[in-house]
């Protein structure tokens, strides 16, 4: 019987491969530090060597951006965590015997594998970056296979070039459809990823190819702008902050009285303390000059944040709110709840083509139903606004149709043990 991959190409043998593929190379090791020293001309110039494919330095980028930018890594984590948050199950593909079996096995073969609710994350990677990849590590027991973990791979191992004809397959305006990994016999285009060796979770925030569709495109130059009004902020915090420091020697001070004065001058910012000759004088002079303008570098970071959480969460109130209607909050909450279920769905998606299908094909032969996994995705009910409608239905309708058991699931109230007190109405 044959086996077929995510990407429906067929699967010679049936034995998953044990080796590690993707180790890293000395290359792998270091980086070129992009952010440093950014500009406006260098970002589009990255920009440009990702959309042929080349996506090295602009993974490098992202990586560092989330690193040094808090409101943006907290956004993006905050986004992650949404979805590795929710509860998930394994349903089976029918009431046949054989497809239940498959399912439980399933079910087990996920609970085993190490760390998964970091695999979860990892995955979701491709949120900010557009791809993220991680390698299954296979292990045989018990005449079964199984995945003993997922190992997440840097982006910046994988290139999106394709070779020349007669080799390359598909792609858009001469970029690849799927990363290729980069090897040292292969480091320019690559060579394909081993069938059912790897998991590739892609997201797609917009129209395009993998290395355009991450939430960090967007961001990027507002990343920028940010860091330029945050380093002009520092100056003239350091400029205006603290009063002008003049200092007056006369005529008859020594060159050695000059040289103290002046590095006296120098220091006395930092130091706040200075040992001068009486000879010598240092004057603070407070600056007049009241600028109107002097919050001009907050406003800009405050809007290039708004714009980033924009960017990631579809919204700012739940990143930013620091007060507001209600009624406000919930339609933002609903918009996050949108990309939620987005979110799990793609996930779920990948997940069931790239993880289960190999686990299936393995263990079962290729061909049958897939199990199907899914998150838990509702969203959390306002129980104050059912405890006031259970109210109204008894007190105003006079509805006497609610069975107390319903009252203590609903709410998820145990019980009382006989002869335990209770609250009565009035609080008592």
């Amino acid at each position: 019987m044959k086996i077929f991959n995510a990407y429906n190409r067929e699967i010679k043998g049936n034995r998953p491969v044990l080796d590690e593929i993707g180790v890293g190379t000395v290359r792998d090791r270091y980086s070129s530090y992009p952010s440093h020293g950014l500009t406006p001309e260098r970002l589009a110039s990255i920009f440009r060597e990702a959309d042929t494919g080349d996506v090295g330095r602009q993974a490098e980028l992202f990586e560092e951006m989330e690193e040094k930018d808090a409101h943006l890594g907290s956004v993006l984590q905050t986004r992650k965590i949404a979805v590795t948050g929710l509860q998930w199950e394994i349903a089976s593909a029918s009431k046949d015997r054989e497809d239940e079996a498959a399912a439980a096995f399933i079910k087990d073969a996920l609970a085993r594998i190490e760390d998964w609710d970091g695999a979860l994350l990892h995955m979701l990677d491709a949120i900010g970056k557009g791809f993220s990849v991680s390698e299954i590590m296979w292990e045989v027991s018990d005449g079964r296979a199984w995945i003993k973990g997922l190992r997440w791979r840097h982006q910046k191992m994988f290139t999106f070039t394709p070779p020349p004809p007669p080799l390359a397959k598909g792609g858009m305006g001469g970029v690849a459809d799927f990363p290729r990994l980069l090897t040292d016999s292969s480091p320019v285009y690559g060579e394909e990823l081993t069938p059912n060796k790897f998991v590739v979770h892609s997201y797609s925030a917009r129209s395009g190819v993998m290395p355009r569709a991450g939430v960090l495109r967007p961001c990027a130059y507002m990343y920028l702008f940010k860091n330029y009004s945050l380093k002009d902020w520092i100056i003239f915090n350091e400029r205006f902050a603290m009063p002008a420091r003049i200092g007056r020697f006369n005529a008859s001070s020594t060159e050695a009285d000059r040289k103290v004065l002046r590095n006296a001058v120098f220091n006395l910012g930092t130091d706040a303390a200075a040992v001068i000759s009486d000879s010598t004088v240092i004057e603070l002079l407070e600056s007049r000059t009241k600028s109107p303008s002097a919050d001009t570098y907050e406003r800009l970071v405050s809007f290039c944040d708004s714009a980033m959480s924009k960017a990631v969460l579809g919204q700012t109130l739940t990143a930013e709110q620091t007060g507001g209607a209600y009624a406000t909050a919930k339609v933002h909450q609903g918009v996050r709840q949108d990309i939620l279920e987005a979110d799990a769905s793609a996930l779920a998606r990948t997940i069931t083509m790239q993880v289960i299908r190999p686990l299936v094909g393995f263990n079962f032969g290729g061909g049958r139903k897939l199990p199907a996994f899914s998150f838990h995705r509702e969203e959390a009910e306002d129980l104050g606004a059912v405890a006031q409608t259970y109210a109204a239905l008894v007190r105003d309708a006079g509805f006497d149709g609610i069975p107390v058991s319903h009252i203590h699931k609903r709410f998820g109230i145990p019980f009382p043990e006989e002869g335990e007190e209770t609250l009565k109405g009035g609080g008592k």
